[in-house]
């Protein structure tokens, strides 16, 4: 049994009253009643998505032909900011899994910990309390799904280093739905366990597409699923979306659903504005499918957010005012893929033009050339500084920073994230939202 501190139940009672009255307001401004605790939550976390991701991507997505610089999907749905400081042992910049432990389980504990406290003692997870009330539970993200966020919904580990642990922990969790990537944690010795258990092992999207009820453990890739930068599209994280709410929707008594944009943070820890981008739109495109599931099912909370922000960006560089996203519009693949191009083909320049979009001048293409000839990490990372210089992005570091990030919100219940809170606050706030236990 889980007992709740005094501050846990003031907090949840606070929460009840808020929401009375946001139902009372409704009444009295005569607007169709929403109702007040949702059946149904969406938690979406974009790994690394400071207030300057969600800046950049609405200037990358901008129109150029028209006055208006057009919204996203965050401007729609911004209600918030959160402070994502760690525990104290800690200091003030947080990991992803210290960050996803305080959104999934309401506590601060220390970088590295995976569902457990600073004494590495378990905490129940938003998760294994839904589970426990019976409803619907999955995850579908970007990165391995033993990656830190994903671990830090479903399990408890001390290190989020011990992959093949917290792979292995993943047959108690009883989750209907796990997708993303991770083959490597998973031996044919463990998917067969998952199989006995009834699970639909599946490790092709085409093979996902024929799921039709839970439970299945979706593996796409090795490691990460493609960069949206180097796929054919930038809806995998939206499929994967969509499938998840579709399967998790057969729950009689509501569902739990986790979604991580993951490779975000990567590109940022590359300072990797191009990656960066394209991952922000494989994001927002599965947000706008989790947006139209709360439309179509208003007893649904969707709650969006990021853990920390990574690679200080920002937008504009060196004193001169400009930002020129139109750069990274043209580029058809990663940095990466770009310059393993290059270093694989005798006609290397005309590979870095496609990729780019744009053709270096005598002097970028004299930088490249020193590069091509050190090897494909110094190529990578000649292309990600030309592209930082031609774009005006600047970085501060190659890991996170401590700033807020922003908080977006729609559907049942949503009015209690409104304003300033700290990511404990949504966890916690989440929990009160989850359906009484009955005897």
């Amino acid at each position: 049994m889980v007992f709740m501190s005094y501050s846990a139940r003031l907090k949840r009672l606070s929460c009840a009253v808020a929401l009375t009255l946001v139902a009372l307001q409704s009444q009295a401004q005569g607007l169709t009643p929403v109702p007040t605790t949702p059946k149904n939550i969406i938690v979406m976390v974009g790994d690394g998505m400071g207030p300057a991701y969600t800046s950049a991507y609405r200037l990358y997505m901008d129109d150029p032909d028209t006055e208006e610089i057009e919204e996203t999907v965050f401007n729609r749905l911004l209600v918030g900011s959160a402070s994502t400081f760690p525990a104290r042992e800690s200091g003030y910049v947080t990991d992803s899994a210290a960050a996803a432990t305080a959104l999934s389980c309401g506590i601060k504990t220390y970088n590295g910990a995976i569902g457990v406290d600073s004494q590495k003692q378990p905490v129940p997870t938003l998760l294994e309390r839904a589970k426990q009330l019976g409803m619907g539970t999955g995850v579908a993200v970007t990165s391995q799904v033993n990656h830190a966020t994903p671990a830090a919904f479903l399990t408890h580990n001390e290190s989020r280093q011990n992959y093949e642990e917290i792979a292995e922990s993943y047959l108690a969790t009883d989750a209907e739905v796990i997708l993303g990537g991770g083959q490597r944690y998973f031996p044919s010795s463990l998917t067969d366990k998952f199989k006995a258990k009834g699970y639909q092992v599946v490790t092709e999207m085409a093979e996902l597409e024929q799921v039709n009820k839970p439970d299945v453990l979706g593996l796409f890739a090795d490691i990460n699923l493609p960069w949206v930068k180097d796929a054919p599209s930038a809806d995998q994280l939206a499929e994967l979306t969509d499938k998840s709410l579709k399967l998790l929707s057969q729950s009689d008594k509501g569902f739990v659903l986790l979604v991580e944009g993951s490779m975000i943070d990567w590109a940022g820890h590359a300072n990797d504005i191009g990656a960066a981008m394209g991952e922000m739109q494989g994001f927002a495109n599965a947000v706008e499918v989790a947006e139209q599931f709360v439309r179509q099912h208003p007893d649904t909370l969707l709650v969006v957010t990021a853990d920390h922000s990574t690679g200080g960006l920002t937008i504009g560089a060196n004193s001169e005012y400009r930002w020129s996203p139109e750069v990274l519009r043209t580029m058809t693949a990663t940095t990466a893929t770009i310059a393993a191009w290059a270093i694989a083909e005798d006609n290397w320049r005309a590979e870095v033009e496609t990729g780019l979009g744009f053709k270096p001048d005598d002097k970028e293409w004299q930088q490249l050339d020193m590069a091509r000839m050190q090897g494909q990490d110094a190529m990578t990372s000649a292309l990600r500084k030309l592209v930082n210089v031609r774009t005006n992005t600047g970085w501060t570091t190659g890991g996170h920073t401590g700033v807020d990030v922003e908080v977006f919100a729609v559907g049942a219940g949503s009015g209690l994230f409104h304003g300033h809170q700290d990511n404990t606050d949504i966890a916690n706030k989440l929990s009160s939202l989850l359906p009484a236990k009955t005897q």
